[in-house]
């Protein structure tokens, strides 16, 4: 059973990171909107049940620095990566080149570090802690990218849609 959890978090991410590729893609073709910046980490956050379950239940100490690392630099690439532009008086998401590349870097980080914890962890509470981290990221990255649609529309509300007649 161990060894059939210890496939299942190695193929997971894997199918995860390409499921937000093509969402990814897909988001670039449709305006953006409050509800699609943030609707993601508000859906996100039903995963927090999985810590009803004992066996997934990790120290307090432990949680919130995997949610803080996950804020504070594992949101930077996806910040940074992530532009918004008016395109005729609809916000649109920029597609970013090395975006692919941020995520591929995640997933390689999330890989090597499960090694890591998983010697010190059950299969069970790396998941619970990668998920932590996870979430803090894109808390980060979905609340900078909404406000900075808020700023890109107040931006295009000061500004007249015709010329002034003279």
């Amino acid at each position: 059973m161990q060894d059939l959890f210890r496939i299942a978090f190695r193929v997971a991410p894997v199918v995860g990171g390409a499921a937000i590729i093509a969402w990814r893609i897909q988001e670039t073709r449709r305006p953006v909107t409050p509800v699609k910046i943030l609707a993601p980490p508000l859906g996100m956050a039903t995963g927090f049940g999985m810590f009803v379950v004992p066996a997934m239940r990790v120290p307090l100490s432990w949680a919130l620095i995997a949610l803080v690392a996950g804020a504070l630099f594992l949101a930077v690439p996806l910040v940074r990566s992530s532009s918004l532009e008016d395109r005729d008086g609809v916000v649109m998401m920029r597609r970013s080149p090395g975006f692919l590349l941020i995520l591929l870097g995640l997933l390689a980080v999330r890989l090597a570090l499960e090694d890591v914890i998983g010697h010190v962890v059950s299969p069970l509470q790396t998941a619970a802690l990668f998920y932590l981290a996870a979430f803090g990221m894109i808390v980060r990255w979905r609340v900078t990218m909404y406000l900075r649609y808020r700023a890109l529309k107040a931006d295009v509300r000061r500004w007249p849609t015709e010329a002034p007649m003279r």
